[in-house]
């Protein structure tokens, strides 16, 4: 059967060398998406507020840890409906560590990505009395006696008094969705975290759409596929 003459002119008109480019190039953006976010997961972050539990960063930190030669060997955190987060750490200097505190601030943008983390309590579950001195020294003061406490030298950390800040900015940039480009655009920039409100069991994370519309359903159709 014979095409009509307009759509074998408008074929005709087609760069599909560009398209067959275009598929090319958006290949790589479904793998790393559909890896990344389930389609609810997407859904939350492009509507603003998207619940994490606790076990899901706890499994990121434990295989973050593992093999490594960090001081820090093992770390879970458990959120409160109070707005803290209790966390429990294993360190090679110290023992095992336990600390309470809140998340003073949260922030993902084009420009970087850290979290502010301010100590309220805080105690050394292997050493009796060295407990009572731990429990009354500015994190930062601990620092010096024992040596640095980080997750990883891709994860800089800075402790000022009992103010723990993380930048979390070196480990994003080594990832895929740093490295991962759909129409110039990279997925790591997809959107903002603007805080993060600890809860029982979850931390809600205010999220903040930073890319074109087009461009932002195009990765809900990469989850789709």
């Amino acid at each position: 059967m014979d095409l009509p003459a307009a759509v074998v002119e408008a074929a005709a008109k087609i760069d599909w060398v560009q398209v067959a480019q275009t598929i090319e190039d958006y290949e790589p953006v479904v793998r790393v998406v559909q890896q990344t976010w389930s389609h609810e997961s997407l859904v939350d972050i492009l509507n603003g507020s998207i619940a994490v539990p606790d076990s899901v960063i706890n499994d990121a930190l434990a295989e973050r840890l593992a093999g490594g030669n960090n001081n820090i060997t093992a770390v879970e955190i458990a959120s409160r409906e109070t707005g803290r987060v209790e966390i429990k750490a294993t360190t090679k200097r110290l023992g095992r560590v336990e600390v309470s505190g809140i998340i003073e601030e949260m922030v993902h943008d084009t420009n970087g990505t850290h979290m502010t983390f301010r100590v309220k309590e805080r105690a050394l579950k292997d050493h009796g009395l060295g407990s009572w001195f731990f429990s009354r020294l500015s994190l930062s003061m601990v620092q010096n006696l024992f040596g640095k406490i980080e997750l990883g030298d891709d994860l800089p950390t800075t402790i000022k008094g009992n103010r723990v800040r993380v930048d979390f900015g070196p480990a994003l940039e080594k990832g895929d969705l740093a490295n991962t480009r759909l129409h110039g655009h990279r997925l790591l920039d997809l959107f903002s975290i603007q805080s993060a409100t600890p809860h029982e069991g979850y931390i809600t994370f205010k999220t903040k759409v930073d890319l074109p519309d087009d461009i932002v359903q195009m990765i809900i159709n990469a989850v789709g596929r």
